[in-house]
Parts: structure tokens; C-alpha cells; sequence
């Protein structure tokens, strides 16, 4: 008699299963998939239908309302103002540095953690910082109107400087991070050649190392960017939220918590999405035009 049971089933559909591609350790995708699924495929397409459906109109009557209106248009540009200049700052200032830092010396980890010290303050925490630092009393303006080099306070908090401020705070942590990371993947040896042929640095760094980074550039100012771009606390705490600081991020709040027009916020969160893609493939559309091929990794 051939052997029968419980398992043989089993058996026989992992059989099938394996004959199609799928082995045991494809299974262990399923938990990532659950999470992705509901946390943020969900979510995705239950504010895309709803933003389909507003309370008067048809169904794009929230995206023509928000469009016709200069109050709301105007936020996605004054969220680009903001967000695109602080994202380019946190990538130009992490290169140098990411670069220095790649090599041996003396203190490495103190400076490493030093630089990434502003992911564990948090936006709140840099905000309280930013108002006491460079408020219209704190320390900066005190030492102005000592050394008499201003008559009066100058504003750099509940305006755009204070939210620009906070933003490279605390995105320059994650550019370094990433920039980094990109930097130690690069072949050292290719440096060392082009040095025995007689490169100086410079030409080291923009023949070499400056194309072989260009991707990890791109894709590190694409995350820097919608980091910024979705800036909502430091808007309203060291910013204007009623003026020049007034981001999308801010309007589709106070659609959906202020006026409770939950299609009308999601109408905007759609919009949101839409211009970070866009700029998202530029970026990436010039990155191709950069360079191409592989990184020249080590490993």
C-alpha cells in the first residue's frame, strides 16, 4: 500500500508549487506583502476613490476646485520653495563631508555620531531648538544687538528661514547616511589608478568618483525631497501656517480636520503624491542622462 495521510496532500501541492517557481522561502514574502498591502496599498487606493467622490459635483470636482482656487494652488509651490532648496543643501553639504569621512582618521565614529545626532531629536524637539537658538530673544539675536551689529532682532523663526532651517537639520542626517554608504561601495583601486597616471584629486573625484555617485546622488535627493516635501510640524511651529509657509501638507489637514471634507483632503493628498512623482522622474530622467552602467561597487 502507498503510504497516505495528512501530509501527502501537502506534499503534493509543494510539489506543484516548487514545479512553478514558488519554494518555501518565497513564503516568507508573505508577512512584507501583508504589510505592504495594508498599511499602504489600502490606504492608497481607498483615498484615491474617495477623492473621486465629493460631497457636491462630479468626480473631479474637488481637483477642479482645488486648482481654481490661488489660496490652495499656491501651496505647491510655496511647499517646492521650501523643499527643493533644502533637499539640493543636504545633498551638496553631505558630499564633501560623506567623502572625508570615508577614509581612516582619528575620531571617525565621534564625528559619524555627531552629524547623526539630529535624527534622534525629532521635529518638535529641533522646532523648541530653533525658537531658543534663533528667535527674536534667543542666543544668535542676543549676540547681534550686544556686539550692536543689528539695531533690532532679526527674524529667522515663524517665517520661511525657520522652516527651512529645520528641514536641513534634520534631513542632512539621512543624505549623509546615504551618501555615504554610496561613497564606500565605490571601488577605492579605480581612485588609486587614475593617481598613478597622474590625476590630482579633483580630476580623481570629477572623472571617477562624481559619475560612479551620480545615482547614489539622485536617489538620495529623491528621498531628502519627499522628506521635505511632506513638511508639516516644522511648518506650523517655527513657520507661518496662515502666510508663506502655508504647505500642501497643511491644506489637506485642515480639509479633512477643519472643514471634516475628508474627498477634498484626499483630493489634495492625490495632488501631493502627483507633484512628488513628477519631480521624482525628472530627477531620475537626469540622472540617466548623467551616467549609465554599473556602480563600480565592491561587492
Amino acid at each position: 500500500m502507498s503510504g497516505a495521510g495528512p501530509g501527502r496532500p501537502l506534499a503534493h501541492w509543494q510539489h506543484r508549487l516548487a514545479e512553478r517557481g514558488v519554494d518555501r522561502q518565497l513564503w516568507l514574502l508573505v508577512p512584507a506583502l501583508v504589510f505592504v498591502i495594508a498599511l499602504f496599498l489600502y490606504p492608497f487606493f481607498y483615498g484615491l476613490t474617495l477623492s473621486f467622490q465629493p460631497t457636491t459635483g462630479g468626480p473631479f470636482s474637488d481637483y477642479a476646485r482645488f486648482f481654481s482656487d490661488s489660496y490652495e494652488r499656491g501651496t505647491i509651490w510655496i511647499t517646492l520653495r521650501i523643499a527643493l532648496p533644502a533637499a539640493l543643501l543636504n545633498v551638496l553639504a553631505a558630499v564633501p563631508i560623506a567623502y572625508r569621512m570615508r577614509g581612516r582618521f582619528r575620531g571617525k565614529r565621534l564625528v559619524t555620531t555627531l552629524l547623526v545626532v539630529p535624527i534622534t531629536l525629532g521635529t518638535v524637539l529641533t522646532a523648541q531648538g530653533l525658537l531658543n537658538f534663533l528667535g527674536p530673544t534667543g542666543w544668535f539675536n542676543r549676540i547681534l544687538l550686544a556686539t550692536h551689529l543689528v539695531d533690532e532682532p532679526v527674524r529667522l523663526t515663524h517665517n520661511y528661514w525657520g522652516v527651512f532651517f529645520s528641514l536641513v537639520i534634520t534631513g542632512f542626517p539621512f543624505a549623509f547616511l546615504l551618501v555615504l554608504s554610496y561613497l564606500s561601495g565605490i571601488d577605492p583601486t579605480l581612485e588609486r589608478a587614475a593617481a598613478t597616471l597622474g590625476a590630482d584629486w579633483r580630476r580623481r573625484f570629477t572623472r571617477i568618483t562624481l559619475p560612479l555617485l551620480m545615482p547614489g546622488l539622485a536617489t538620495t535627493f529623491c528621498l531628502t525631497f519627499v522628506l521635505a516635501f511632506s513638511v508639516f510640524p516644522s511648518a506650523v511651529l517655527v513657520g507661518n501656517p496662515a502666510g508663506e509657509t502655508r504647505v500642501i501638507s497643511l491644506a489637506a489637514y485642515q480639509a479633512a480636520y477643519e472643514q471634516y471634507d475628508y474627498p477634498y483632503a484626499s483630493a489634495i493628498a492625490m495632488i501631493m503624491g502627483f507633484v512628488e512623482l513628477v519631480i521624482i522622474a525628472v530627477v531620475l530622467a537626469a540622472r540617466s542622462r548623467f551616467y549609465t552602467g554599473s556602480s563600480g561597487g565592491k561587492g
